[in-house]
């Protein structure tokens, strides 16, 4: 009997509208309810504009996904989960409702010979990745990692350093080391610790905090938000936008003189007649299709396990005890990377599948995730797996690969992607304005705080054009 899969839930609680049909007038339609669409909506909402959000989804967050834990009522994270660093857009919003937040402490732990030990993983790794030049033309990660190791093969450790870098790259960005470019990985890595991105924080409820923050403000500044509206068309011309696609009553129609886009990459770059796509008449310009095609979708599958209360203490008796680790990373070819919730001490552990683990695990049954996912703890724990898995209580999971309204997790940018994010995320004709972490232009590709800027910067452009203040 495996670990049971726990039920998603799909709608999200709050003051949202349940009807379906598109009436009044409406300045701007918002084209996704996730961290960028409604940043903008709250603040075009605040500037006196009146603003319609439509969301494919029966909730609210896009590729923010909170669940509560029925047994510890504690968060579990689906979607994003750490805080990475301390950007402004999202610590402002916390600190001015005073949400607790924790930073992700306890030591790392790494699966070598043929036992989870104690270990600096980084020990090496700033020297691979300082490496890098973003003045020099641009390569791939895996183009760049070749002729280091070429150069530093006679340097201890170096070739050790080289490999765990490597398995960050993929890991953490969820890239693949052959496409993502060293350019983008060179901002990327100044834009984190601009904010000290090596801290990592968590809220008290998981990102739930945010979102119900964001909810708020949207509807406080008159947003209306319609779920369960998928928009499959939209046909512009300039300072006019029809839109139509299919809601639970049916086909619809809106209208207005701007629309916000806010999609993720993989939704934009998705063939018009599948399910999410979005068929733009006339098309969009050369510049953006050209743009879209430099940046890619990471790929994740992640699967988050809960124990029986008392079992996680029992694994406080090897030799090296779980019990105060943060990390665990091995070279496990399903899933390499796995984190405890700490400080927080409790039976829940998450397993990470980045880019080839997730190719292999995406689309797959429960049962087919669970073994693998059980096998590998298994090993690292020196536990039988069938024994872990008599252990487990419950299981979350969520394929974004395969969710129509996401088709990856996150977005990166490959060779020669250099200016491709603000192509994207350039207005037409101050008509068709783009947000979403994709278009961010500040490195931050790839996290909240990232499509929350995009979000701000859009309003902006909206409000430039519109003349509200």
């Amino acid at each position: 009997m495996f670990c049971r899969a726990y039920p998603q839930i799909s709608e999200t609680e709050g003051d949202l509208s349940d009807e379906q049909k598109i009436t009044g007038i409406t300045d701007v339609i918002v084209i996704g309810a996730g961290a960028a669409g409604l940043t903008a909506a709250a603040e075009l909402g605040t500037a006196g504009l009146r603003v319609t959000i439509l969301e494919a989804r029966n909730r609210v967050g896009g590729r923010i996904f909170t669940q509560t834990d029925p047994a510890l009522h504690v968060p579990v994270e689906l979607g994003a989960e750490f805080i990475h660093g301390r950007p402004a857009e999202i610590w402002n919003a916390l600190e001015g409702e005073r949400v607790r937040v924790s930073e992700v402490t306890g030591k790392a732990l790494c699966f070598q010979a043929g036992r989870l030990q104690v270990c600096d993983f980084w020990k090496g790794v700033e020297a691979v990745l300082r490496g890098m030049d973003a003045q020099h033309p641009d390569e791939s990660f895996s183009s760049y990692l070749r002729r280091f190791q070429e150069q530093s093969q006679n340097e201890p450790g170096m070739m050790e350093a080289s490999q765990r870098a490597l398995a960050y790259i993929s890991g953490f960005n969820a890239a693949d080391p052959d496409r993502v470019g060293v350019h983008w990985l060179v901002r990327s890595m100044r834009a984190e610790e601009a904010i000290d991105g090596d801290h990592t924080f968590r809220t008290e409820n998981g990102y739930a905090d945010l979102l119900k923050i964001l909810v708020q403000r949207a509807t406080r500044a008159g947003v209306v938000t319609k779920t369960g509206i998928a928009v499959d068309s939209v046909a512009w011309r300039a300072g006019h936008v029809e839109i139509s696609g299919f809601g639970h009553d049916g086909p619809f129609q809106a209208a207005s003189s701007r629309v916000l886009i806010t999609p993720p990459l993989g939704v934009l770059k998705a063939p018009p007649d599948d399910r999410g796509g979005v068929h733009f008449s006339p098309s969009l310009p050369k510049t953006k299709l050209e743009a879209m095609q430099k940046l890619e979708m990471g790929k994740v599958i992640r699967v988050t396990l809960r124990f029986r209360s008392d079992y996680w203490e029992r694994l406080t008796g090897k030799d090296q005890p779980l019990s105060g680790a943060s990390f665990l990373f091995s070279d496990d070819e399903w899933f390499p990377t796995w984190w405890t919730e700490m400080p927080r001490r409790i039976p829940i552990i998450t397993g990470w599948a980045p880019f080839r683990s997730a190719e292999k695990l995406t689309a797959q049954s429960d049962t087919f995730l669970m073994e693998h996912a059980m096998t590998t703890l298994g090993k690292l724990l020196g536990c039988n797996a069938d024994n872990l898995q008599k252990e487990c209580e419950i299981a979350y999971s969520h394929d974004w690969q395969s969710d129509p309204f996401s088709r990856g997790a996150y977005s990166y940018g490959a060779e020669g992607s250099n200016g491709a994010q603000a192509q994207l995320a350039a207005p037409v004709e101050d008509t068709l304005f783009f947000a979403g972490e994709a278009t961010d232009t500040t490195g931050h590709n790839g996290t909240v705080h990232g499509a929350m800027a995009s979000g701000l910067r859009a309003a902006r452009e909206i409000l430039a054009e519109s003349g509200a203040r």
